[in-house]
């Protein structure tokens, strides 16, 4: 079982440079449609300053870390017994090229189902902009299979 005085561990922030080579791509692989996502100068013409993020880029932020999955070697899970459980995203104003996020994380809750054979490990994201400013928050459930 995983112990849960991790409740409430938050590891250093990550900051990550918005690059617009960067949002282009993660839309292509994601397969966005909408111009918005590709094209400056739609995205301007749709009330955007520079291209957007997709809706699920907030995720790849929390990759660019040295170690993203170092949490769960200390919480003594084997990467190897994980699912994704759930993401939930939240954007209080749009993340654009040129921005610069920095992403805060706390492990939120840690429970169990089916008598601990299925352990859930649940991380709260909150981002902030280069002008301090609060522009999403995110959910991830990661499933352990016991």
């Amino acid at each position: 079982m995983i112990d849960k005085t991790h409740i409430g561990y938050a590891p250093d922030p990550v900051t990550m440079d918005i690059e617009k080579g960067r949002l282009k791509f993660f839309a292509r692989s994601t397969g966005q449609e909408d111009p918005i996502y590709l094209d400056e100068d739609a995205a301007k013409a749709a009330g955007f300053r520079a291209l957007p993020a997709p809706p699920t880029f907030l995720f790849s932020i929390d990759l660019e870390q040295e170690s993203p999955m170092a949490f769960l070697d200390m919480l003594g899970v084997n990467v190897g017994r994980i699912l994704h459980g759930e993401q939930e995203f939240t954007y209080y104003q749009p993340i654009c090229a040129g921005d610069t996020i920095t992403l805060k994380s706390r492990i939120e809750d840690i429970y169990d189902k089916k008598n601990g054979a299925m352990e859930f490990v649940v991380q709260k994201f909150s981002a902030t902009n280069q002008l301090g400013e609060h522009v999403a928050d995110m959910t991830r459930t990661i499933v352990v299979r016991n």
